[in-house]
């Protein structure tokens, strides 16, 4: 939810102002050479820049005043020096802060991105991957263009500035005090409005962020979309979403325009009146016309030092704002952290255990979805997990991995708390194969080889072999070369199964996790899939979450669930005989297939 400019929060952050660019030093302390080489560009520039009115000043007097040709070509070679100089320290000083603006900002990039990877799921049960998306790329864009150019703008103008200043006084004192007579007045705008600024400008992000993250939900489900024709009325739910992105932007703009016109009036003010005064001291001759020309130039450079100053303010503001939101990311710390001192797991089949384990899901506190359950599983065994709905089977499963952590109790895996293991050890002993299959936006060669990266192409092969996934691979337009489309779009959910369980197989887990793993199969591959998972199920420690019969059969033992409790244990027909639940639930799912 947005917050109004007025909220005590914004307030508070409106007084952190440009501070907030402060945190990006981190990111550019390590290009110390390209900022200093940067900043004798400008100072080069800037004092090139300085230079040129005293050429105009040298140029009217000694040239057209004095009417002498050799001053005249004197004066233009000067005027020619400097603008040859100009240009060069121009590029110079382009190039290299233009190089700091992409660099720095696909820094701050990885370094979101990286974050990213390490927080916990219930950080994006809270926060929209549409959002998260946007400030990876759109805010991160923004801080390029303020690195590689407003940055360089505002330094570049506050060194003329200063020096414009300087050289005024110099060339003369009364008409410089009439100019500095309005610089206090146009301060005190520009920090207003700036503030407000800033308040928007996060708005606006915010607002843009949503636009973003309700476009990418309706494509990722246009099926349903179209499925349901409600193609008119999620464009009229858009165009709403964009009108309040473009509500809020229509502020912002507001702002930087009264800015904007604000500086420029109080300082075109200024110079009017400063050329009035001027033009009546040459005509009484207490200046020359060159030292009044050069007068101007200066003032003509201070005042466009101001206004540009002013109008990259509110930029810089709108950084302030994306920094922010940057930064309020970066911050997010991950719930999920290695130990200081770690542990190692052995090689082979691994006995586990849940001890007493109770857990809530943090968007969910109130409703346990583990009741202090307690289980051991021998090294080697094969236990099917079984339970209606909301059992908490899933729950299992990802307290296993370690992307939860109980609030009572503690697991286990060879006699070792998982919380004294670093999580990505522990990953590395497990192998998912997960009820709805995830596959990348790559060819089959990727997908599969995700589960081990080093695997030779006959590794590939054979895992693919094993799954069924061979057959249907070889037959695609272009092979393990194929592009899959996004989640694997173009195979069918068979065949985005299949993928999944060679990736399992290629990673060679010491622990298996199977969450329905054959649900998606016709009858044929199911058997021949089936048979490659006994296989693979030989000498490791297996668990299933299971809904069908044929999966339960081959377990060595079976786990009844219900409200987040073991309720019941045993084979198949034990459970038959013994409880009421077992019996319904095979009633429900499992009569058909007998």
């Amino acid at each position: 939810m947005n917050q109004s400019p007025n909220d005590p929060q914004n307030s508070s952050k409106d007084k952190a102002g440009m501070q907030l660019l402060l945190q990006l030093l981190p990111f550019i302390s390590p290009y110390r050479k390209m900022v200093f080489g940067a900043v004798i560009a400008l100072i080069f520039t800037a004092g090139v820049s300085l230079a040129l009115g005293q050429g105009i000043r040298i140029l009217i007097d000694q040239g057209f005043s004095a009417a002498d040709p050799a001053l005249l070509n004197q004066a233009m070679l000067f005027l020619g020096v400097i603008t040859l100089s100009l240009a060069g320290g121009t590029f110079i000083r382009f190039y290299l802060v233009s190089w700091l603006g992409e660099r720095v900002s696909n820094d701050i990039r990885m370094a979101v991105f990286k974050h990213i990877l390490t927080l916990h799921p219930h950080y994006f049960e809270e926060n929209r991957s549409g959002e998260i998306n946007a400030r990876l790329t759109t805010d991160t864009t923004l801080l390029q263009s303020i690195i590689g150019s407003s940055i360089s703008m505002a330094l570049r103008n506050s060194l003329t500035f200063i020096g414009g200043l300087a050289m005024m006084l110099i060339t003369n004192l009364k008409l410089a005090l009439i100019v500095l007579a309005s610089v206090p007045v146009i301060i005190v705008p520009m920090l207003m409005y700036g503030r407000r600024v800033r308040s928007l400008s996060r708005q606006s992000q915010d607002t843009v962020a949503e636009v973003g993250t309700y476009a990418g939900e309706i494509v990722q489900n246009i099926k349903v979309v179209q499925g349901f024709t409600r193609e008119s009325e999620e464009t009229q739910a858009f165009g709403e979403e964009v009108e309040k992105a473009f509500t809020v932007a229509k502020r912002r703009i507001l702002q930087r325009s009264l800015l904007i016109i604000v500086a420029m009036t109080l300082v075109f003010s200024g110079l009017s009146i400063m050329l009035w005064v001027g033009a009546k001291d040459v005509i009484q001759g207490v200046i020359t016309a060159g030292e009044l020309s050069a007068f101007v130039f200066y003032a003509i450079l201070v005042a466009m030092a101001v206004a540009t100053i002013s109008e990259v303010y509110g930029e810089l503001q709108r950084a302030a704002g994306a920094t922010e939101r940057l930064m309020d990311l970066l911050s997010s710390k991950p719930q999920i952290k290695a130990p200081a001192e770690t542990q190692s797991l052995p090689n082979g089949a691994l006995p586990l255990r849940f001890s007493d384990v109770s857990f809530a899901y943090p968007s969910r506190p109130d409703e346990s979805a583990l009741d202090k359950l307690d289980f051991t599983i021998a090294a080697g065994e094969t236990v099917a997990i079984v339970g209606p709905s909301g059992a908490g089977k899933t729950t299992v499963f990802e307290m296993l991995q370690r992307f939860y952590d109980p609030q009572q109790g503690h697991i286990s895996i060879a006699d070792i708390p998982i919380t004294e293991l670093d999580p990505q050890h522990l990953r590395r002993h497990l192998g998912v194969v997960p009820q709805q299959s995830t596959l990348f936006s790559s060819d089959v060669w990727h997908n599969i080889r995700y589960g081990n990266p080093k695997a030779t192409d006959d590794q590939v092969y054979l895992a693919a072999q094993q799954a069924n996934a061979h057959p249907f691979i070889e037959a695609l337009p272009a092979g393990y070369n194929s592009y899959l489309g996004e989640q694997g779009v173009r195979l069918s959910g068979g065949q985005r199964q299949r993928i999944t369980i060679a990736r399992a197989m290629l990673k060679n887990p010491s622990i298996l996790l199977l969450d329905e793993a054959t649900s998606a199969l016709d009858a044929e591959s199911e058997a021949k899939v089936t048979a490659a998972l006994q296989a693979l199920m030989q000498g490791r420690t297996t668990l299933i979450i299971a809904h069908r019969l044929a999966t339960v059969m081959y377990a060595d033992r079976i786990l009844l669930m219900d409200k987040g409790k073991i309720i019941a244990q045993g084979k198949h027909e034990e459970l038959l005989a013994s409880s009421d639940l077992y019996q319904r639930l095979c009633k429900l799912q499992f009569d058909h297939e007998n």
